[in-house]
């Protein structure tokens, strides 16, 4: 059992580091195929579909891990195949939520971002949402099973089909490559969505039961994280729209660039927070709850010792780092990130508040502190990025960070004294 255990780690690191690794290539290829207004276009497209795909795209997955874990444990599998069927519902209809407003936002973006050549790839972008909808429902199936090896090794595949699609993009225009991006993720929607049938069917047989008690948390829990992820949102995507329009497409495929540190420590981490996710809530659904408060410590603390010795190494190779990897022309960025690079190190400490609220099912504290960290860093994007552009962004991301990880310092302390009451199939499972 531990040789196996310590395989779906080990697998589930080289699978999210892979998929790192493929998604900074094509960040890279993109940056050097297109020329410095054209990757500002690109970046701004992006942007543009993250955040409506998770403004509107309701986030069912917090509640389908928290919920689906608790049926598991409980053996109600009548109510995790109606729970599984509704999430499934949902997430199609958001896809289409967003594809509309991404078409809405197409015939108004050149006006409003002061930029030629956007209306056509937004259109296109619009697909993107509803295709990769069923995705997270499938994996989240996976993550029940314990195989969050498979959910890592099927996101390395999706992002290989996506860097493959940007490689042969690149060379016919930004909405080539925008398309070619769509029909990769069609593909790795289709493969992941098998797999995920696949173990989801490896659950026993029995006809849908209706949720009956647990139907007002679960709409609350959905209602809530979803508000939480577009409030993230607001955060990822709106902050470089903002910047876009404040400071021009140019100023965003710097700020897109500056971010690389950023998004290299989010997916250093990634295979510890999947794990941590997957094993931390069954854990809480069985009691434990010492158990995952110690492991949220030992995080930090590991961390917080890496950050100490990483940070001063690639603030000094930051310019060279960025010649080496993007080229000459995107040294403007090198500020920003180091800028950024602060940021990053903050929020790899605290990198177990993404899945803490879930495990604990609280996702108000998710709520409170993304709407704490929003309503700092938006203003002032627009503020600092009106004056200092991407630099100006990246001071906006460190203090709207830093305050963000005090915050979760205060609430942790909390939940150590007092953890809440336990899960009704705890107790159930303790009478038994």
């Amino acid at each position: 059992m531990g040789s196996r255990l310590l395989w779906r780690r080990s697998a589930t690191a080289v699978g999210l580091y892979t998929a790192m690794a493929l998604g900074i290539v094509g960040t890279v290829i993109a940056a050097r195929g297109f020329s410095l207004a054209e990757f500002g276009l690109y970046a701004t497209v992006l942007a543009a579909a993250g955040f409506f795909q998770s403004l509107l795209d309701l986030t069912v997955e917090d509640s389908l891990t928290k919920y689906g874990f608790r049926y598991v444990v409980a053996e109600d599998w009548g109510r995790l195949r109606r729970l599984f069927r509704r999430a499934l519902e949902l997430k199609l209809a958001g896809g289409v939520l967003a594809g509309v407003g991404l078409l809405a936002l197409a015939p108004l973006a050149e006006w409003i971002f002061g930029a030629e050549g956007l209306a056509l790839p937004l259109v296109v972008a619009a697909a993107l949402p509803l295709v990769q909808a069923p995705e997270n429902v499938a994996t989240t199936a996976l993550l029940l099973r314990g195989r969050y090896d498979l959910r890592a090794l099927s996101q390395s595949f999706s992002m290989g089909l996506r860097l493959l699609a940007i490689a042969i993009g690149v060379q016919f225009g930004v909405a080539a490559t925008i398309a070619g991006i769509v029909l990769a993720q069609v593909v790795g929607t289709v493969v992941v969505a098998g797999a995920g049938i696949k173990a989801f069917r490896r659950f026993p047989e029995a006809p849908a039961a209706a949720l009956h008690e647990d139907r007002r948390a679960i709409v609350s829990f959905v209602l809530q994280s979803s508000v939480a992820t577009g409030m993230v949102s607001l955060r990822n995507a709106l902050a470089p729209l903002l910047l876009g329009i404040t400071s021009g497409p140019t100023q965003v495929g710097l700020f897109r660039i500056a971010q690389t540190p950023q998004t290299g420590f989010n997916a250093a981490s990634g295979p510890v927070r999947l794990i941590l996710l997957t094993e931390q809530t069954r854990d809480w659904e069985r009691g434990r709850t010492e158990r995952v408060l110690a492991g949220v410590r030992r995080y930090t603390l590991i961390a917080f010792v890496l950050g100490l010795v990483l940070v001063p190494l690639f603030f000094w190779l930051m310019p060279h780092l960025i010649e080496l990897v993007f080229g000459v022309r995107y040294l403007p960025a090198t500020d920003a990130a180091r800028i950024i690079l602060f940021a990053a190190a903050i929020q790899l400490t605290v990198g177990w508040a993404k899945s803490l609220p879930v495990s604990i099912g609280r996702p108000e504290l998710r709520l409170l502190t993304a709407g704490i960290e929003t309503a700092l860093l938006l203003p002032l994007v627009v503020v600092l990025g009106l004056r200092w552009g991407a630099t100006g962004a990246a001071v906006a991301l460190l203090v709207s960070s830093l305050v963000y990880a005090l915050t979760w310092a205060f609430l942790y302390l909390r939940i150590s004294r007092d953890p809440g009451p336990l899960p009704r199939t705890t107790e159930a499972l303790a009478r038994e």
